[in-house]
């Protein structure tokens, strides 16, 4: 893909999932170029790492391995932490789930 192609990606304003998986590519494409500026590079890692709710309700992570061993890293700390953030609202709506014993609604 090339600079541009990059760069339209890049600069397009967000939309629904489907484009959260090209975002974030584009974005971590540039985030591993050795030629993008500094600055790029920190605003395309915000970016990307922006698309990661998305992506994990995708299931993208549990199909596909990143290559990269920083970016691996980057994206397994940030997972990390978006799980403990959702802890204890899965903790809560487990909580207030209903209770039913099987074969219940025979009684």
């Amino acid at each position: 893909m090339t600079r541009q192609a990059f760069s339209a990606i890049y600069h397009e304003q967000p939309k629904p999932a489907a484009s959260a998986l090209a975002t974030f590519v584009a974005c971590a494409q540039l985030m591993l170029d050795p030629a993008t500026p500094e600055d790029v590079r920190r605003q395309a890692e915000g970016r990307a790492l922006a698309q990661l709710p998305v992506l994990r309700a995708l299931g993208v992570f549990d199909l596909f391995d990143v290559r990269d061993p920083a970016l691996a890293a980057l994206l397994r700390d940030e997972l990390d932490e978006l799980r403990q953030l959702d802890a204890p609202m899965v903790a809560k709506a487990a909580a207030e789930a209903p209770r039913r014993r099987c074969g219940a609604w025979r009684a």
